[in-house]
């Protein structure tokens, strides 16, 4: 299994989370990865993570680039027709590029506590909101399963009411397509691209291992900042 080491990640460090500049127009590139592909094992496979990381993702990072530089010349030359064509490529692949980068730090290799549930403020809030953790991951796992086609499923705190939410998003729709005022905890990818490989298309199997490896560190940190 061809599994790329973080000394080559950093080796290709050209690929950050900053978005650069590219003839005067801000571009984006592929943001790194915190651990090694295989480092999620056996919940997600490397060579899944691998192809999610470096194909899937990459290739909403160029379309969204691509689209954002016809844009700029269209906005240049007054081209209101193109303009208008080119939102659902933004959405798509911006959305696309959004969700990812949220993505990767959702999940943690177990022995960086992946998979440890949360306590504090936000275990706290899970269980007045839901009940335990078990019964809000029960109920994240059904809403995931039941995405028609392809999508996410959310965790997310809204901010002004101070409250937790479960929401699903079509595509690649990001979070905020369901309110200006969610911020997200944990996003599950529910495309079969994050699946297909290791799970054969099943996706409630994927939907019960993915767990073993969330990050609810971040999560924790996200929501502390939101509701302190």
């Amino acid at each position: 299994m061809a599994l790329r080491t973080l000394a080559t990640r950093k080796t290709l460090g050209a690929l950050s989370t900053f978005p650069q500049q590219l003839r005067g127009l801000q571009t984006f590139t592929l943001p790194d990865l915190a651990y090694d592909y295989g480092a999620l094992e056996p919940a997600i496979s490397g060579d899944i993570m691998q192809l999610h990381h470096q194909k899937h993702h990459q290739t909403y990072i160029t379309n969204y680039n691509k689209a954002l530089e016809q844009l700029d010349d269209a906005i240049a030359k007054g081209d209101a027709s193109t303009v208008v064509k080119l939102q659902s490529a933004i959405k798509f692949n911006g959305g696309g590029h959004v969700n990812h980068s949220i993505f990767w730090k959702n999940l943690a290799p177990t022995k960086e506590g992946g998979g440890e549930t949360p306590h504090a403020s936000l275990g706290w809030a899970i269980d007045q909101s839901y009940g335990s953790v078990e019964k809000l991951i029960a109920k994240m796992n059904a809403e995931g399963a039941a995405v028609q086609g392809s999508g996410w499923v959310w965790l997310a705190v809204d901010k002004e009411l101070k409250r937790l939410v479960v929401e699903t998003t079509a595509n690649q729709d990001p979070l905020v397509t369901k309110g200006p005022s969610l911020v997200p905890l944990i996003g599950i990818d529910v495309w079969e691209h994050a699946y297909y490989l290791q799970y054969k298309n099943v996706r409630p199997d994927y939907l019960k291992n993915i767990w073993k490896v969330i990050n609810w560190k971040y999560a924790s940190e996200i929501y502390e900042k939101e509701c302190p």
